[in-house]
């Protein structure tokens, strides 16, 4: 975790970020998620973490949940959908991009990154939290010294993205991210929740999912028996976050 010292306040005109969000840039070897779970508190809701970095763009959000935490969490979808369309908006025609139950996003095919959410340890489930953050990490460059960390990796330069450095990620975050918690505010969780399920990896056309109330992932498999994947269990650790770099991989 970077000292307070080596954190600066980005001049509100280098990201172009919508009200009520406030950036918060940190140096190159910052980390955006761990410094806005330790600053939540003194940061407050709305403001955006981002770390300078040109092979990827991280960001981290303060959330302040209206609601218990066994159904807050759920703020993970709503960072998802937020992250895909940005992505979406920045893809070049015909490429394809689906996010992985629940929190990874593979362009062409290739894993890039995903999103993460936390919240105070001694919180309990019947609790509303004081925070949540809601984190995404994007590979936007490969470096050369990631060979071998997992085949299936790619990063947006690779795909073809031709103009979306970590910037223009973070303001089409925030953007997005906005539209889908007014949504969620104005018309509840199944918008939402139906967003997320329509951006899903599909493999087989005669499997359907859907998100349930507390955030489990339900499948139906050609008029079968639904199957419920618990939501809360997924929460402890990133699928997409290889810990020999910090990135994904």
């Amino acid at each position: 975790m970077p000292p307070r010292r080596q954190i600066r306040i980005r001049d509100p005109r280098a990201l172009d970020l919508p009200p009520p969000f406030r950036p918060v840039m940190l140096r190159e070897a910052g980390d955006a998620f761990g410094h806005a779970c330790a600053q939540a508190a003194a940061l407050g809701g709305g403001a955006l973490v981002s770390v300078g970095r040109f092979d990827r763009a991280e960001l981290a959000v303060v959330l302040e949940p209206d609601e218990a935490l066994a159904s807050a969490w759920r703020a993970l979808y709503a960072g998802m959908v937020a992250l895909f369309d940005a992505l979406a908006a920045l893809a070049p025609a015909g490429k394809s991009i689906a996010v992985v139950w629940p929190d990874a996003i593979r362009v062409g095919g290739g894993l890039v990154g995903g999103g993460r959410v936390a919240w105070p340890e001694d919180v309990d489930d019947a609790d509303v939290p004081p925070w949540l953050v809601f984190g995404a990490m994007i590979r936007t460059v490969s470096m050369t010294d990631e060979a071998g960390w997992r085949p299936s990796a790619t990063a947006l330069e690779d795909e073809g993205f031709a103009d979306a450095g970590a910037d223009r990620l973070v303001e089409g975050f925030a953007r997005h991210l906005m539209r889908v918690t007014d949504h969620w505010r104005d018309a509840g969780f199944a918008p939402i929740a139906s967003e997320y399920a329509s951006r899903l990896e599909r493999q087989d056309q005669d499997v359907h999912h859907a998100i349930g109330d507390n955030g489990d992932l339900l499948v139906t498999r050609s008029n079968g028996p639904v199957e419920r994947r618990p939501l809360r269990p997924e929460l402890a650790e990133p699928s997409w976050l290889n810990p020999g770099w910090g990135g994904s991989g």
